[in-house]
């Protein structure tokens, strides 16, 4: 069974560690090992794992992530986010895990966060746990 996850952002482009949630949806599901599939049903969106230790990591990304893809480029798109659609096929929209011992198997320093592109927003997370 999928679950969700709500999400609500504060700014435009922000990142938000969603590693608890995650984990709780694992612990519910009572899978003990297989894996666990994230996916952000928003074009303007994504989610990635990377550190989660320190936030200097995830505000360096977000910094660079606008330096490559700057807000205002002369895009075509009429609704003025297009930066935010070019952001999200670059983190992408998916990210698996595997789950061992009840627990999703992160390495010490990962955490997973949701990538807001195009907020402040309410959003949502599919979470699906499969055993294996």
């Amino acid at each position: 069974m999928i679950q969700e996850i709500a999400v609500s952002t504060c700014a435009r482009v922000e990142v938000v560690d969603i590693s608890s949630d995650v984990r709780s949806v694992v612990r519910k599901s009572g899978v003990k090992d297989g894996i666990c599939c994230m996916c952000v049903p928003h074009t303007t969106a994504g989610i990635t794992v990377n550190e989660g230790a320190d936030p200097s990591v995830t505000k360096d990304l977000l910094r660079e992530l606008n330096a490559i893809v700057p807000f205002e480029h002369g895009y075509s798109h009429a609704e003025g986010n297009s930066a935010a659609h070019i952001k999200s096929t670059l983190v992408g929209a998916s990210e698996t895990v595997f789950v061992e011992n009840g627990d999703l198997k992160l390495g010490t320093w990962q955490s997973i966060f949701f990538c807001e592109f195009d907020g402040p927003r309410r959003r949502r997370v599919m979470v699906k746990v499969i055993p294996g």
